[in-house]
Protein backbone atom coordinates (compact mmCIF):
# COMPACT_ATOMS: atom_id res chain seq x y z
CA UNK A 1 0.00 0.00 0.00
CA UNK A 2 1.84 3.05 -1.52
CA UNK A 3 0.99 6.97 -1.07
CA UNK A 4 -0.89 6.57 2.73
CA UNK A 5 -1.24 10.37 2.58
CA UNK A 6 -3.57 9.92 -0.35
CA UNK A 7 -5.55 7.36 0.97
CA UNK A 8 -9.15 7.66 3.37
CA UNK A 9 -9.08 5.27 5.97
CA UNK A 10 -12.22 3.58 7.25
CA UNK A 11 -11.86 2.29 11.03
CA UNK A 12 -14.99 -0.22 12.24
CA UNK A 13 -15.18 0.45 15.90
CA UNK A 14 -12.39 3.21 15.88
CA UNK A 15 -13.33 3.87 19.32
CA UNK A 16 -11.08 1.34 21.02
CA UNK A 17 -7.22 2.22 22.09
CA UNK A 18 -5.10 0.39 19.82
CA UNK A 19 -7.58 1.60 16.71
CA UNK A 20 -7.52 5.32 17.44
CA UNK A 21 -4.14 5.38 18.13
CA UNK A 22 -3.48 3.85 14.32
CA UNK A 23 -6.17 6.44 13.71
CA UNK A 24 -4.61 9.25 14.80
CA UNK A 25 -1.23 8.18 13.62
CA UNK A 26 -2.27 8.04 9.98
CA UNK A 27 -4.42 11.07 10.13
CA UNK A 28 -1.41 13.14 11.45
CA UNK A 29 0.27 12.07 8.47
CA UNK A 30 -2.28 13.29 6.00
CA UNK A 31 -4.58 10.40 5.48
CA UNK A 32 -7.92 11.24 5.21
CA UNK A 33 -9.97 8.90 8.26
CA UNK A 34 -13.03 8.08 9.21
CA UNK A 35 -15.16 5.71 11.59
CA UNK A 36 -17.67 4.59 13.22
CA UNK A 37 -18.14 3.00 16.82
CA UNK A 38 -21.33 2.26 18.85
CA UNK A 39 -20.69 5.13 21.08
CA UNK A 40 -18.79 8.02 22.15
CA UNK A 41 -15.85 7.90 24.78
CA UNK A 42 -12.47 9.54 25.29
CA UNK A 43 -10.43 8.13 22.18
CA UNK A 44 -13.58 9.25 20.11
CA UNK A 45 -13.34 13.03 21.06
CA UNK A 46 -9.08 12.94 20.74
CA UNK A 47 -10.06 11.92 16.88
CA UNK A 48 -12.94 14.65 16.32
CA UNK A 49 -10.26 17.36 17.53
CA UNK A 50 -7.92 16.73 15.18
CA UNK A 51 -10.44 16.33 11.98
CA UNK A 52 -11.48 12.72 12.32
CA UNK A 53 -15.04 12.27 10.71
CA UNK A 54 -16.60 9.72 13.29
CA UNK A 55 -20.28 8.11 13.13
CA UNK A 56 -22.27 6.75 16.38
CA UNK A 57 -23.44 3.73 15.27
CA UNK A 58 -23.35 1.00 12.08
CA UNK A 59 -24.76 2.08 8.96
CA UNK A 60 -23.94 0.18 5.25
CA UNK A 61 -24.35 4.35 4.00
CA UNK A 62 -20.39 5.06 5.66
CA UNK A 63 -18.89 2.71 3.39
CA UNK A 64 -18.02 3.60 0.23
CA UNK A 65 -15.21 2.44 -2.92
CA UNK A 66 -12.45 4.35 -2.13
CA UNK A 67 -11.94 2.84 1.69
CA UNK A 68 -9.61 0.94 3.30
CA UNK A 69 -11.81 -0.92 5.99
CA UNK A 70 -9.98 -1.89 9.18
CA UNK A 71 -12.22 -3.55 11.36
CA UNK A 72 -11.85 -4.54 15.27
CA UNK A 73 -11.51 -8.50 15.68
CA UNK A 74 -14.46 -7.72 17.70
CA UNK A 75 -16.33 -6.98 15.14
CA UNK A 76 -18.64 -9.45 13.25
CA UNK A 77 -19.65 -10.76 9.73
CA UNK A 78 -23.12 -9.64 10.67
CA UNK A 79 -22.11 -5.86 10.96
CA UNK A 80 -23.90 -3.99 8.15
CA UNK A 81 -20.39 -2.15 7.37
CA UNK A 82 -18.75 -5.33 6.80
CA UNK A 83 -21.17 -6.73 4.65
CA UNK A 84 -21.39 -3.38 2.51
CA UNK A 85 -17.53 -3.50 1.83
CA UNK A 86 -17.86 -7.50 1.15
CA UNK A 87 -20.95 -6.44 -1.28
CA UNK A 88 -18.29 -3.43 -2.59
CA UNK A 89 -15.30 -6.29 -2.72
CA UNK A 90 -13.28 -4.35 -0.58
CA UNK A 91 -10.47 -5.99 1.48
CA UNK A 92 -10.71 -5.88 5.13
CA UNK A 93 -7.83 -5.46 7.02
CA UNK A 94 -6.86 -6.15 10.69
CA UNK A 95 -5.30 -3.50 12.47
CA UNK A 96 -2.05 -5.50 12.96
CA UNK A 97 -2.41 -5.01 8.82
CA UNK A 98 -2.12 -1.22 9.21
CA UNK A 99 0.85 -1.59 11.81
CA UNK A 100 2.54 -3.11 9.61
CA UNK A 101 1.90 -0.92 6.70
CA UNK A 102 3.30 2.14 8.45
CA UNK A 103 6.26 0.12 10.06
CA UNK A 104 7.22 -1.02 7.09
CA UNK A 105 6.88 2.68 5.22
CA UNK A 106 9.09 3.66 8.04
CA UNK A 107 12.16 0.99 7.55
CA UNK A 108 12.66 2.74 4.16
CA UNK A 109 14.28 5.54 6.12
CA UNK A 110 17.48 5.69 6.47
CA UNK A 111 19.15 4.74 10.07
CA UNK A 112 15.70 4.40 11.25
CA UNK A 113 14.97 2.88 14.30
CA UNK A 114 11.68 0.78 14.63
CA UNK A 115 11.20 -0.50 18.75
CA UNK A 116 8.93 -3.04 19.06
CA UNK A 117 8.03 -4.04 22.67
CA UNK A 118 6.62 -7.24 23.48
CA UNK A 119 5.45 -9.65 26.05
CA UNK A 120 2.42 -10.94 28.09
CA UNK A 121 2.72 -8.42 30.38
CA UNK A 122 4.25 -4.91 30.44
CA UNK A 123 4.51 -3.65 26.97
CA UNK A 124 1.92 -1.06 27.03
CA UNK A 125 4.07 0.34 29.95
CA UNK A 126 7.40 0.24 28.14
CA UNK A 127 6.10 1.28 24.95
CA UNK A 128 4.99 4.51 26.64
CA UNK A 129 7.52 5.21 28.81
CA UNK A 130 9.66 5.24 25.51
CA UNK A 131 7.98 7.51 23.87
CA UNK A 132 7.23 9.38 26.89
CA UNK A 133 11.34 10.20 27.38
CA UNK A 134 12.28 10.52 23.68
CA UNK A 135 9.19 13.05 23.78
CA UNK A 136 10.27 14.65 26.35
CA UNK A 137 13.92 14.68 25.36
CA UNK A 138 13.46 16.19 22.46
CA UNK A 139 13.67 13.64 19.78
CA UNK A 140 10.27 13.73 18.62
CA UNK A 141 9.32 9.81 17.99
CA UNK A 142 6.49 8.50 16.28
CA UNK A 143 4.54 5.91 18.29
CA UNK A 144 1.63 3.83 18.81
CA UNK A 145 0.90 2.24 22.09
CA UNK A 146 -1.56 0.80 23.80
CA UNK A 147 -2.75 3.73 26.47
CA UNK A 148 -3.05 6.63 27.13
CA UNK A 149 0.51 8.76 28.00
CA UNK A 150 1.38 11.06 30.71
CA UNK A 151 1.39 14.51 30.16
CA UNK A 152 1.38 14.00 26.49
CA UNK A 153 -2.20 12.67 26.33
CA UNK A 154 -1.91 10.37 23.36
CA UNK A 155 -1.44 7.12 22.72
CA UNK A 156 -0.27 7.54 19.03
CA UNK A 157 1.75 10.27 17.01
CA UNK A 158 3.75 10.87 13.45
CA UNK A 159 6.69 12.57 13.56
CA UNK A 160 9.21 12.57 10.82
CA UNK A 161 11.96 11.45 12.67
CA UNK A 162 14.03 8.01 13.11
CA UNK A 163 12.32 6.78 15.97
CA UNK A 164 9.30 4.58 15.90
CA UNK A 165 8.22 3.00 19.03
CA UNK A 166 4.85 0.55 18.77
CA UNK A 167 3.49 -2.04 21.11
CA UNK A 168 3.31 -5.40 19.86
CA UNK A 169 -0.03 -7.95 20.88
CA UNK A 170 0.81 -11.23 20.96
CA UNK A 171 -2.44 -12.26 22.17
CA UNK A 172 -3.37 -13.45 18.36
CA UNK A 173 -0.51 -14.66 16.90
CA UNK A 174 -0.64 -10.84 14.53
CA UNK A 175 3.03 -10.58 16.10
CA UNK A 176 4.51 -12.31 13.60
CA UNK A 177 4.03 -9.91 10.95
CA UNK A 178 6.61 -7.23 11.78
CA UNK A 179 10.36 -6.76 11.37
CA UNK A 180 11.54 -4.75 14.13
CA UNK A 181 15.00 -3.26 14.12
CA UNK A 182 15.31 -3.47 18.07
CA UNK A 183 12.73 -6.41 19.77
CA UNK A 184 12.24 -6.07 23.36
CA UNK A 185 10.73 -8.98 25.35
CA UNK A 186 9.64 -7.88 28.65
CA UNK A 187 8.07 -11.60 29.68
CA UNK A 188 6.47 -14.87 28.53
CA UNK A 189 3.58 -16.71 30.15
CA UNK A 190 0.39 -18.92 29.17
CA UNK A 191 -1.93 -16.50 28.40
CA UNK A 192 -4.54 -16.12 25.58
CA UNK A 193 -5.08 -19.87 25.65
CA UNK A 194 -8.35 -19.60 23.47
CA UNK A 195 -5.59 -19.34 20.65
CA UNK A 196 -2.53 -20.87 22.01
CA UNK A 197 -4.09 -23.98 22.56
CA UNK A 198 -0.74 -25.71 23.44
CA UNK A 199 0.25 -22.90 25.91
CA UNK A 200 3.59 -21.77 26.05
CA UNK A 201 5.21 -23.85 23.29
CA UNK A 202 2.66 -22.08 20.87
CA UNK A 203 3.22 -18.52 22.36
CA UNK A 204 7.27 -19.17 21.81
CA UNK A 205 7.13 -20.47 18.09
CA UNK A 206 4.84 -17.03 17.77
CA UNK A 207 8.13 -15.38 19.03
CA UNK A 208 10.43 -17.01 17.01
CA UNK A 209 8.10 -16.59 13.88
CA UNK A 210 8.37 -12.93 14.99
CA UNK A 211 12.10 -12.27 15.44
CA UNK A 212 13.18 -14.78 12.52
CA UNK A 213 11.48 -12.11 10.06
CA UNK A 214 14.68 -9.71 11.13
CA UNK A 215 18.00 -12.47 11.86
CA UNK A 216 19.82 -8.76 12.18
CA UNK A 217 18.16 -6.82 14.91
CA UNK A 218 18.69 -6.70 18.25
CA UNK A 219 16.41 -8.57 20.51
CA UNK A 220 16.44 -7.37 23.98
CA UNK A 221 14.92 -9.75 26.51
CA UNK A 222 14.44 -10.36 30.67
CA UNK A 223 16.44 -12.44 31.73
CA UNK A 224 14.96 -13.19 35.14
CA UNK A 225 11.74 -14.36 33.62
CA UNK A 226 11.63 -18.07 33.43
CA UNK A 227 9.64 -18.52 30.04
CA UNK A 228 12.03 -16.08 28.39
CA UNK A 229 15.17 -18.38 29.44
CA UNK A 230 13.00 -21.32 28.23
CA UNK A 231 12.38 -19.25 24.60
CA UNK A 232 16.43 -18.17 24.35
CA UNK A 233 17.05 -22.37 25.33
CA UNK A 234 15.03 -23.27 22.30
CA UNK A 235 15.54 -20.42 19.88
CA UNK A 236 19.97 -20.07 20.02
CA UNK A 237 20.03 -18.51 17.29
CA UNK A 238 19.26 -14.84 17.96
CA UNK A 239 21.46 -11.73 18.98
CA UNK A 240 20.12 -11.34 22.81
CA UNK A 241 20.65 -8.67 24.91
CA UNK A 242 19.76 -9.18 28.27
CA UNK A 243 18.82 -7.77 31.36
CA UNK A 244 18.20 -8.03 34.79
CA UNK A 245 17.91 -7.79 38.43
CA UNK A 246 19.21 -11.52 39.35
CA UNK A 247 20.66 -13.65 36.63
CA UNK A 248 24.06 -12.21 35.29
CA UNK A 249 23.08 -10.07 32.02
CA UNK A 250 24.19 -7.18 29.66
CA UNK A 251 22.38 -5.01 31.73
CA UNK A 252 21.40 -4.60 34.98
CA UNK A 253 19.86 -3.25 37.54
CA UNK A 254 21.85 -2.70 41.23
CA UNK A 255 21.61 -1.08 44.36
CA UNK A 256 17.81 -1.14 44.02
CA UNK A 257 16.52 1.31 47.25
CA UNK A 258 12.25 1.82 47.82
CA UNK A 259 10.66 3.98 49.63
CA UNK A 260 7.16 4.38 49.47
CA UNK A 261 6.09 3.72 45.70
CA UNK A 262 9.40 5.31 44.84
CA UNK A 263 12.86 3.14 43.44
CA UNK A 264 16.15 4.19 42.75
CA UNK A 265 19.28 1.82 41.32
CA UNK A 266 22.12 1.83 39.57
CA UNK A 267 22.66 0.34 36.20
CA UNK A 268 25.50 -1.33 34.35
CA UNK A 269 26.58 -2.63 30.99
CA UNK A 270 28.90 -5.45 31.09
CA UNK A 271 29.62 -4.60 34.37
CA UNK A 272 30.37 -1.06 33.80
CA UNK A 273 28.43 1.54 35.43
CA UNK A 274 26.09 3.86 33.54
CA UNK A 275 24.62 6.34 35.85
CA UNK A 276 21.33 6.15 38.31
CA UNK A 277 17.80 6.18 37.70
CA UNK A 278 15.10 6.91 39.71
CA UNK A 279 11.32 5.89 38.88
CA UNK A 280 8.06 6.60 40.47
CA UNK A 281 5.87 3.88 39.65
CA UNK A 282 5.63 1.19 41.80
CA UNK A 283 6.90 -2.43 42.08
CA UNK A 284 9.71 -3.80 40.84
CA UNK A 285 8.07 -4.77 37.81
CA UNK A 286 8.03 -1.65 37.05
CA UNK A 287 12.57 -1.76 37.44
CA UNK A 288 12.36 -4.65 35.04
CA UNK A 289 10.19 -2.18 33.02
CA UNK A 290 12.62 0.96 33.08
CA UNK A 291 15.53 -1.62 32.76
CA UNK A 292 14.38 -2.28 29.36
CA UNK A 293 13.51 0.91 28.26
CA UNK A 294 17.20 1.86 29.24
CA UNK A 295 18.49 -1.08 27.48
CA UNK A 296 16.75 -0.42 24.01
CA UNK A 297 16.91 3.25 23.80
CA UNK A 298 21.41 2.56 24.91
CA UNK A 299 20.78 0.01 21.50
CA UNK A 300 19.69 3.07 19.46
CA UNK A 301 22.82 5.09 19.88
CA UNK A 302 20.87 7.46 22.78
CA UNK A 303 23.02 9.19 24.94
CA UNK A 304 20.65 7.77 28.31
CA UNK A 305 22.28 10.65 30.68
CA UNK A 306 20.81 13.62 28.00
CA UNK A 307 17.39 11.84 28.78
CA UNK A 308 17.80 9.81 32.50
CA UNK A 309 15.62 12.33 34.36
CA UNK A 310 12.57 12.25 32.68
CA UNK A 311 11.93 8.35 33.71
CA UNK A 312 11.97 10.08 37.15
CA UNK A 313 8.88 12.29 35.90
CA UNK A 314 6.49 9.36 33.98
CA UNK A 315 3.10 8.36 36.50
CA UNK A 316 2.46 5.30 34.37
CA UNK A 317 0.21 4.85 31.65
CA UNK A 318 -3.82 5.34 31.68
CA UNK A 319 -5.34 2.43 33.68
CA UNK A 320 -1.63 1.09 35.08
CA UNK A 321 -1.79 1.70 38.79
CA UNK A 322 -3.60 4.90 38.08
CA UNK A 323 -5.43 6.56 40.72
CA UNK A 324 -9.02 7.50 39.45
CA UNK A 325 -9.50 9.67 43.26
CA UNK A 326 -9.95 9.64 46.83
CA UNK A 327 -12.67 10.43 49.68
CA UNK A 328 -11.81 10.54 53.33
CA UNK A 329 -8.56 9.24 53.32
CA UNK A 330 -9.90 6.02 50.86
CA UNK A 331 -7.55 5.93 47.93
CA UNK A 332 -9.17 4.31 44.93
CA UNK A 333 -6.37 2.92 41.73
CA UNK A 334 -7.42 1.10 38.70
CA UNK A 335 -5.29 -1.37 36.80
CA UNK A 336 -5.44 -3.26 33.86
CA UNK A 337 -4.14 -6.32 35.21
CA UNK A 338 -6.25 -9.50 34.43
CA UNK A 339 -3.65 -12.40 34.16
CA UNK A 340 -2.82 -14.04 37.84
CA UNK A 341 1.07 -13.30 37.52
CA UNK A 342 0.04 -9.58 36.76
CA UNK A 343 -1.95 -9.48 39.78
CA UNK A 344 -0.02 -11.03 42.52
CA UNK A 345 3.00 -8.20 41.08
CA UNK A 346 0.29 -5.35 41.19
CA UNK A 347 -1.12 -6.32 45.10
CA UNK A 348 2.52 -7.22 46.13
CA UNK A 349 3.80 -3.86 45.13
CA UNK A 350 1.12 -1.93 46.47
CA UNK A 351 1.24 -4.28 50.04
CA UNK A 352 4.92 -3.75 50.29
CA UNK A 353 4.54 0.12 49.75
CA UNK A 354 1.55 1.30 51.84
CA UNK A 355 1.23 1.45 55.60
CA UNK A 356 0.78 -1.66 58.07
CA UNK A 357 -2.43 -0.07 59.31
CA UNK A 358 -4.21 0.15 55.68
CA UNK A 359 -6.23 -2.14 54.10
CA UNK A 360 -5.79 -3.16 50.88
CA UNK A 361 -8.77 -3.55 48.97
CA UNK A 362 -8.85 -5.57 45.52
CA UNK A 363 -12.02 -5.73 43.10
CA UNK A 364 -11.35 -7.95 40.17
CA UNK A 365 -13.83 -8.28 37.12
CA UNK A 366 -12.72 -11.89 35.26
CA UNK A 367 -11.85 -11.16 31.75
CA UNK A 368 -12.94 -13.88 29.22
CA UNK A 369 -14.53 -17.15 30.71
CA UNK A 370 -11.73 -19.22 28.98
CA UNK A 371 -8.66 -17.17 30.45
CA UNK A 372 -10.68 -17.70 33.64
CA UNK A 373 -11.00 -21.85 33.04
CA UNK A 374 -7.43 -22.01 31.70
CA UNK A 375 -5.83 -20.22 34.43
CA UNK A 376 -7.95 -21.34 37.38
CA UNK A 377 -5.91 -22.42 39.68
CA UNK A 378 -3.12 -19.47 38.80
CA UNK A 379 -5.88 -17.03 39.46
CA UNK A 380 -7.09 -18.88 43.10
CA UNK A 381 -3.85 -17.92 44.66
CA UNK A 382 -3.12 -14.53 43.15
CA UNK A 383 -4.99 -12.56 45.67
CA UNK A 384 -3.67 -13.52 48.48
CA UNK A 385 -1.74 -10.61 50.01
CA UNK A 386 -5.12 -8.55 49.83
CA UNK A 387 -6.87 -7.79 53.11
CA UNK A 388 -10.00 -8.19 51.20
CA UNK A 389 -11.21 -9.63 47.76
CA UNK A 390 -14.65 -8.92 46.11
CA UNK A 391 -15.44 -10.54 42.98
CA UNK A 392 -17.55 -9.21 40.19
CA UNK A 393 -19.19 -10.81 36.91
CA UNK A 394 -16.85 -11.99 34.21
CA UNK A 395 -16.63 -9.44 31.28
CA UNK A 396 -17.30 -11.69 28.40
CA UNK A 397 -15.62 -9.87 25.71
CA UNK A 398 -18.24 -11.37 23.63
CA UNK A 399 -17.34 -15.21 24.66
CA UNK A 400 -20.29 -18.13 25.19
CA UNK A 401 -20.44 -18.93 29.22
CA UNK A 402 -18.86 -22.46 30.50
CA UNK A 403 -20.35 -24.39 32.80
CA UNK A 404 -19.35 -24.07 35.93
CA UNK A 405 -16.57 -21.26 35.31
CA UNK A 406 -18.28 -17.83 36.70
CA UNK A 407 -17.47 -15.45 39.29
CA UNK A 408 -19.41 -17.16 42.39
CA UNK A 409 -18.04 -20.59 42.03
CA UNK A 410 -14.57 -19.09 41.75
CA UNK A 411 -15.41 -16.88 44.96
CA UNK A 412 -15.85 -19.77 46.80
CA UNK A 413 -12.13 -21.57 45.56
CA UNK A 414 -9.84 -18.65 46.15
CA UNK A 415 -7.18 -19.42 48.85
CA UNK A 416 -8.19 -15.77 50.22
CA UNK A 417 -11.15 -16.85 52.59
CA UNK A 418 -11.88 -12.84 52.91
CA UNK A 419 -13.40 -12.63 49.45
CA UNK A 420 -16.81 -12.67 48.50
CA UNK A 421 -18.74 -12.63 45.28
CA UNK A 422 -20.45 -9.25 43.93
CA UNK A 423 -23.38 -9.73 42.00
CA UNK A 424 -24.93 -7.19 39.24
CA UNK A 425 -23.80 -4.64 36.88
CA UNK A 426 -20.41 -2.20 38.05
CA UNK A 427 -22.76 0.49 39.39
CA UNK A 428 -24.93 -2.16 41.07
CA UNK A 429 -21.33 -3.33 42.94
CA UNK A 430 -20.30 0.01 43.72
CA UNK A 431 -23.29 0.76 45.70
CA UNK A 432 -23.27 -2.97 47.48
CA UNK A 433 -19.66 -2.48 48.37
CA UNK A 434 -19.29 1.46 49.45
CA UNK A 435 -20.62 0.94 52.67
CA UNK A 436 -17.96 -1.51 53.72
CA UNK A 437 -14.98 0.61 52.70
CA UNK A 438 -13.06 2.23 56.02
CA UNK A 439 -10.98 5.37 56.06
CA UNK A 440 -7.36 4.50 55.22
CA UNK A 441 -8.30 2.26 52.72
CA UNK A 442 -6.22 1.45 49.45
CA UNK A 443 -8.48 0.36 46.67
CA UNK A 444 -7.62 -1.15 43.38
CA UNK A 445 -10.05 -2.63 40.79
CA UNK A 446 -8.26 -4.85 38.56
CA UNK A 447 -9.19 -6.32 35.08
CA UNK A 448 -9.65 -5.47 31.90
CA UNK A 449 -12.90 -5.11 31.23
CA UNK A 450 -15.36 -2.73 32.44
CA UNK A 451 -14.10 -2.81 35.68
CA UNK A 452 -12.27 0.74 34.96
CA UNK A 453 -15.94 2.51 35.39
CA UNK A 454 -15.85 1.02 39.37
CA UNK A 455 -13.72 3.80 40.90
CA UNK A 456 -15.94 6.84 39.64
CA UNK A 457 -19.27 5.03 40.24
CA UNK A 458 -17.62 4.35 44.04
CA UNK A 459 -16.32 7.72 44.69
CA UNK A 460 -19.93 8.81 43.73
CA UNK A 461 -21.59 6.76 46.25
CA UNK A 462 -18.98 7.63 48.69
CA UNK A 463 -19.82 11.43 48.15
CA UNK A 464 -23.63 10.82 47.92
CA UNK A 465 -24.16 11.52 44.92
CA UNK A 466 -26.39 8.18 44.04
Amino acid sequence: MENIANKHFHFIAIGGVGMSALAKYLRERGATISGSDIQESKYTKLLNNIGVKINIGHKKEYISKDMIIIASSAIHDDNPEIQRAKELNLKIYHRSDILKMISDEFAQKSGAYFIGFSGTHGKTTTSGLCAYVLEKGGFSPSYIVGGIIPEINTNGKYNHEKYFIAELDESDGTIQKYSTDIAVINNMEEDHLDYYKNGFIDIAKTFGKYLSNNKNQKVIINNDNIGNRKFIELYREYNYITFGLKNKSTYMAQNVQKEGLTSQFDVYKNEKYIDTFKIIIPGEHNIYNALGVIAALIESEIDIKNIKDYFSRFSGMGRRFQKVGEYNEINIYDDYAHHPSEIKTTLNSVKNSIKKTNRLVAIFQPHRYTRLQGLWNDFKTAFNCADIVYITDVYSAGEDEIPNINSKTFSKEIENKNSQYISGSIEEAAYRIYPELKKGDIVITLGAGDITKFGKALINNLEGKN
